[in-house]
């Protein structure tokens, strides 16, 4: 089976994607009958291209990295596209699957435009899965609607502790469970920094590190405020309890440079501060909060260091469940888009094989 892709973002997600393609190709093709085939290309800076027999990743990233523009890709000639437009063509394809995969960067105001291009890629019929978390944070229930009209996947496991299958465990796997509430730690960059300040580094310098090692980004304040962790929450609390919120609804309190006396106290105590986010369903909804948490030392959280991720569900049936990721990164979240993929695969009907005719006698 033929599955077209159209990637709308190029960064460092979309380009690791796009060589785990190449590098489980064989494996794609052989476990799960899928020949992937990028055809669109769209980003915000350099420009979009799209091609029906393919664009090269390759030469993709030569145009990208070298500050040039995509356009010098596209087909026959044609005026450039933009990113709906690349959409539309991928959408008239006649590739068996046709798979919108966006890992645009969060926008925590609205969520867009990650909301429009998966909004607007399953208008058209086309499958969606993304590593934007603001599709399921600001418009879940609006999306997974139109999925359901249309007869296409929204997937977005990437969303959230990066291919950890969070999303996936409670959706194939606890069936008849219902999620009561959650906390975890699913923000890397603090949870580095807390773990630095338990070392005795500064905040500043910590800080400094992790964007000199690229963990961090250089305007980090998405994370050390909250807002991703609130994200997440809500991306959370939208798909596995049913909540309809947005992250401005999370009550939310980051961390700065004053939450180093509170780690150093707290270790002093044979205990540890994490930022924790946090769900419960209550009698009038779901109440949702992300902040410094002190935990004892003996509490799974508190023994998250560096980039290490964790998230405990409690539920009716089976009491708390944890789930712990001890290292993230850019192959992680990349490969959630691949598993998502392949969940869009899994959900075609199986091919038809012609019988054997019966032999004469």
């Amino acid at each position: 089976m033929r599955a077209d892709l159209a990637l709308v973002g190029f960064g460092n997600v979309g380009r690791r994607f796009a060589q785990l393609l190449d590098e489980r190709r064989d494996w794609l093709a052989l476990d799960y009958d899928l020949q992937c085939r990028i055809v669109g290309i769209a980003t915000r800076r350099h420009g979009a291209a799209f091609r029906a027999n393919g664009v090269d990743p390759a030469d993709a990233l030569k145009a990208v990295t070298s500050k040039g523009s995509l356009a010098s890709l596209h087909e026959n000639g044609d005026e450039a596209p933009d990113t709906f437009e690349v959409i539309r063509r991928l959408a008239a394809g006649d590739a068996e699957l046709r798979v919108l995969v966006e890992t645009t960067t969060l926008d925590i105001d609205a969520g867009q435009p990650a909301i429009d291009h998966v909004r607007a890629a399953m208008r058209a019929g086309c499958h969606a899965i993304t590593a934007n978390k603001g599709p399921a944070a600001f418009a879940y229930e609006e999306l997974s609607a139109l999925a359901a009209d249309r007869g296409v996947s929204f997937l977005f496991e990437g969303a959230v502790m990066d291919g950890i299958p969070v999303f996936n465990l409670v959706r194939e796997t606890l069936p008849a469970v219902d999620v009561l509430g959650f906390r975890g730690v699913v923000n890397s960059t603090t949870n580095e920094i807390l773990t630095a300040l338990e070392d005795g580094q500064s905040f500043d310098d910590a800080l400094a590190r992790m964007q000199a090692e690229g963990i961090a980004e250089a305007d980090p304040s998405l994370d050390v405020d909250g807002w991703d962790a609130a994200a997440k929450t809500a991306a959370l609390a939208n798909v596995l309890m049913r909540a309809r919120l947005t992250p401005q609804a999370v009550d939310r309190e980051g961390i700065g440079p004053a939450i180093a006396r509170a780690a150093m106290a707290a270790r002093s105590r044979g205990a540890r501060v994490r930022l924790v986010a946090s769900a419960e369903r209550t009698a009038t909804g779901v109440a949702t909060s992300v902040r410094p948490t002190e935990l004892a030392e003996s509490d799974l959280l508190a023994g998250l260091r560096g980039t290490a991720n964790a998230l405990v569900l409690k539920t009716d049936l089976l009491g708390e469940i944890a789930i712990c990721q001890l290292g993230g990164g850019l192959t992680q979240t990349a490969y959630a888009l691949l598993s998502d993929l392949v969940t869009v695969r899994r959900r075609q009907p199986p091919a038809r094989r012609q019988a054997a005719p019966d032999r004469i006698p």
